[in-house]
């Protein structure tokens, strides 16, 4: 089987290419080369060639996904086994030469290996950020409300790709005799395990429904104190069980996000009958005010994050009904989003949906800390009005914002995500840091900060703004932590943005993803990451950078010049986001513009400091800073033809990098959505067939109103470069068309994923952003044997054995063979054969002197593709000393390396050298 898609209609291509046909039959040597990493192994029957890695420890059930790379390439994401140890990836046509540098990654953060924080010449030490001034009004202050609480528990529900029902379990929080109807905060929680048992340490586990002596792990009750908080403010608030979708969206290719929206919806259809009769209520939420379904805010941690903000843009865009979990009416509105540490994995956040996003300085689950694309994201998307707030806790880490998650706290066991090395601890994370929050203090700030966002979105009071969008003020109920926040959206005009046609001198136009060094914003071996430049499904990756500026000395201006004048008219200040290396301080520029007439003026000086930060830490975040456009009115500049932007360094040397600038003023603006395609991609699974060509098409829908861009990622199959596309899509039309072209054949082989990933670019929305098509192997598998090629050999000559297949295949062939103890006579030790050849295959030294059984001889031979065999040889040394003859036993093993029933185990023969 052979199949390559191409962007066709989308690139102009003249037509479909073909893949590499198998290389001609014949016969090679295996060698040791290039073997697998400790821990690592192929396996697998079929078209389903798997790379597989054990950890040496469980991995505990996370929010990020757990990620196979050869060096920065992404090679894909496994699929984890109960034993939460062993984790497996189908390589497709993937050849085992490309399998070097194997790394395993989750949100960036290494799991095979832990991060090299070595002190560097010229580090600094880490320094807490000064306490900014506080605001006139502290949302975190209980409200003057009694609360009542309780459960609801409902029939499971079906959700599309599931085999397993999911719960209806739900913990209400509200405001007792409050009168009229009341905005709703509905929480969801994030991936964690799902049950365990009482009483012990291990019985942990991802099962749903959970085993006869174990008990769910109740996620949902660890927002309570925020849930507390703002039903004593007059919210109702409910946080929602989403066990039964963590224990299934290991399955789902886009990490459940679509299940959780639909498990979201259904508790909110569920409100707006209740809201409409509450008589059929149940009595806790018969006890409460009543819910304004008019008023929601949607509080998302983790991969609920995500969840949450699918469910915001279902509401307003609906998804493609097969792959919905609900198909009933949209009864509600949502005002706004919360999202903790969350997840992002496609990239697509809702424009026109206003948004909160914390950022956990020390997460230690979602670690490239992506949640800032939330905001990033939005960027050119659509009318812009919606604020966009990212909230950047210094020493909060992934899972004290929920109590369930909290050591001390949880009924289940618990651990600090971010983790700990005695022999090196963190400098900024490690428990007992100046910088590192305690549970307690983490679990207050982050509930200040909800109640801030419940208090703009749903209370329309602006006074709590400065606490979220950048103005530099703080919430003294969230002392003593550190709080920095920027924002996009909201009052902002203008925008001086790395991208669509802009020009910069004296500095450089980087890209965020890009494996090229030159153009990389960020080199990789930098310690520690930028949340502005998380990776997404490709590399490289088109229209997301940051302007980088290097000085060795003063006085040297970036200049940005965009593609057409922007409008500052109506704008106060020009507020900037900047990022500088962490740990650094006193960076110093002056911010210069300029209008169609060539006038300029300096609006004034701003510093940089950097953020605490580590090799394990996402502390290259942008600050906004702000200067007033007084300057420029003085000096009679026509703001509404501001022509560039200059920043001219101050300081002796350094680095830093622009994300964005733009007008700022006070307040917020109404925020209507606008009416945008949509565009989700599905999946096909065809069988190749055994002869003819047929082609066939990636499903893709575009549902919606209007028209807008999308760029369109075709991913290599084979592991290269990707080819992408931007594209107008209109509903209903088939504008993003990417033909696959499927050869059948008789000759065993692989399956195939043909993916596309898409992006929002302008006015549009993206639902499933990855789908593709799937071509199955259909072939039978060779007949794989064992024989002897050279079974008695004397001393210093070599042992051979060859791997034989009854036809040549078009995929790699893996098979284990494994040496065994001897039934009789002497053994082969280790000091009779080569000592490179052992350390070679097995990772082990000759000494002390043992049998060669008891080595760790278990190895994967491979015949690659179009061939039919390959040798396994094992070279002897001559010892010069006199002894009987000595032997060892080989055989085909499975995957455990238990010898394969019915196969032959193989003896050699070793005769000493007269």
């Amino acid at each position: 089987m052979t199949a390559l898609a191409v962007l066709a209609a989308l690139a102009g291509s003249p037509g479909l290419a073909q893949a590499e046909q198998p290389r001609a039959s014949g016969q090679v040597s295996a060698t040791a080369d290039s073997p697998l990493p400790p821990g690592w192994r192929i396996d697998g029957e079929g078209g389903a060639r798997e790379l597989v890695w054990r950890a040496p420890k469980a991995v505990p059930m996370g929010d990020a996904r757990v990620e196979f790379r050869t060096g920065d390439r992404l090679l894909g994401v496994p699929k984890p086994a109960r034993d939460g140890r062993t984790f497996r990836l189908v390589l497709g046509t993937t050849r085992p030469e490309r399998l070097t540098a194997l790394r395993v990654t989750a949100a960036g953060r290494r799991l095979d290996a832990a991060a090299d924080d070595t002190p560097r010449s010229g580090s600094r030490v880490a320094r807490m950020p000064a306490q900014a001034p506080a605001n006139g009004v502290d949302p975190g202050k209980p409200g003057s409300y009694r609360t009542v609480t309780g459960e609801y528990d409902l029939a499971p529900v079906r959700l599309p790709g599931f085999d397993t029902p999911v719960e209806m379990t739900a913990e209400v929080v509200a405001p007792k005799g409050a009168t009229g109807s009341r905005p709703l905060a509905l929480f969801l929680h994030g991936r964690h395990d799902t049950c365990y048992k009482p009483g012990s340490e291990d019985g942990v586990t991802g099962d749903w429904p959970c085993a006869d002596g174990s008990k769910p792990i109740p996620s949902h009750l660890g927002y309570l104190r925020d849930q507390r908080l703002l039903a004593s403010q007059g919210y109702v608030t409910v946080s929602i069980s989403a066990n039964g979708i963590n224990a299934q969206d290991w399955q789902a290719e886009d990490a459940g996000a679509q299940a959780r929206s639909s498990l979201v919806r259904q508790h909110l259809a569920h409100w707006a009958d209740w809201a409409a009769h509450r008589s059929s209520a149940p009595a806790v939420v018969r006890e409460a005010a009543k819910a304004d379904l008019s008023r929601v805010l949607l509080v998302g941690h983790s991969r609920g994050g995500e969840g949450v903000n699918r469910a915001a843009m279902d509401s307003l865009y609906p998804p493609p009904a097969a792959e919905d979990g609900y198909r009933g009416p949209v009864r509600w509105k949502v005002r706004g989003t919360v999202l903790i540490g969350p997840t992002i994995f496609g990239q697509n956040p809702v424009a026109d949906v206003p948004s909160v996003t914390l950022l956990p300085g020390c997460d230690g689950d979602v670690s490239d800390l992506q949640g800032e694309n939330f905001v990033d994201g939005t960027r050119g998307i659509s009318r812009g009005t919606a604020l966009h707030s990212a909230v950047y806790l210094v020493g909060a880490n992934h899972n004290y914002f929920n109590s369930e998650w909290t050591p001390g706290e949880a009924v289940a066991p618990a651990t600090d995500d971010f983790g700990t090395d005695p022999e090196q601890p963190d400098p900024v994370c490690a428990p007992g840091a100046a910088t590192r929050l305690t549970a307690a203090q983490q679990h207050k700030a982050g509930a200040t900060y909800i109640a801030a966002a419940a208090r703009l979105f749903l209370a329309g009071d602006d006074r709590v703004r400065p606490l979220l969008d950048g103005s530099g003020k703080r919430a003294p109920s969230a002392d003593p932590a550190r709080v920095l926040t920027h924002a996009v959206g909201g009052r902002r005009s203008g925008g001086f943005l790395p991208d669509g046609g802009v020009k910069v001198t004296g500095a450089r136009l980087c890209s965020a993803v890009d494996p090229d060094l030159a153009v990389a914003c960020l080199n990789p071996e930098a310690p520690g990451s930028s949340p502005h430049f998380a990776w997404w499904e490709t590399e490289p990756e088109t229209g997301r950078g940051a302007v980088a500026l290097k000085w060795s000395a003063p006085g040297t201006a970036a200049r940005i010049t965009p593609a057409k004048p922007l409008s500052l008219r109506d704008s106060q200040k020009l507020a900037l986001r900047v990022f500088v290396p962490p740990n650094t301080t006193g960076t110093k520029f002056d911010v210069s513009v300029t209008d169609s007439s060539h006038r300029r003026a300096t609006l004034g000086s701003v510093q940089a400091d950097g953020l605490p930060g580590s090799a394990n830490t996402a502390s290259y975040w942008a600050q906004e800073l702000r200067v007033p456009l007084s300057a420029a009115t003085r000096a009679g500049l026509d703001l509404r033809h501001v022509t560039s932007l200059e920043l001219t360094p101050r300081s002796r040397s350094g680095r830093a990098w622009l994300m964005d600038a733009w007008g700022w003023a006070p307040g917020t603006l109404p925020v209507k959505a606008a009416a945008l395609p949509r565009v989700d991609v599905g999946r096909t699974v065809v069988k190749e067939g055994d002869s003819g060509t047929r082609t066939y098409r990636i499903p893709v829908e575009i549902s919606g109103h209007g028209s807008g861009q999308v760029r369109v990622y075709v991913l290599d199959p084979d592991g290269g470069p990707s080819e992408n596309r931007l594209v107008t899509v209109r509903p209903g039309s088939d504008a993003i068309d990417v033909p696959v072209e499927v050869n059948g054949d008789t000759v065993y082989g692989d399956d195939v994923a043909h993916d596309i990933a898409v992006k929002a670019v302008h006015n549009a929305v993206v639902g499933k952003h990855r789908g593709g098509l799937t071509v199955e192997n259909d072939d039978p598998a060779p007949v794989i044997t064992l024989s002897p090629v050279a079974d008695r050999v004397t001393e210093g000559e070599t042992l051979t054995w060859r791997l034989s297949l009854d036809a040549p295949t078009a995929a790699d062939i893996w098979q284990p063979v494994r040496v065994l103890p001897v039934t009789e006579g002497a053994e082969l030790s280790t000091k009779d054969v080569d000592p490179q050849w052992l350390e070679e295959w097995s990772g082990d030294a000759p000494d002390p002197e043992r049998p060669l059984s008891d080595a760790n001889l278990w190895v994967y031979l491979n015949i690659p593709p179009g061939n039919t065999s390959v040798d396994f040889a094992v070279p002897t040394v001559r010892d010069h000393v006199a002894e009987p003859a000595e032997s060892m036993r080989l055989a085909l093993t499975d995957d455990d390396g238990e010898p394969l029933p019915g196969k032959p185990v193989l003896t050699g023969t070793v005769l000493d050298k007269p």
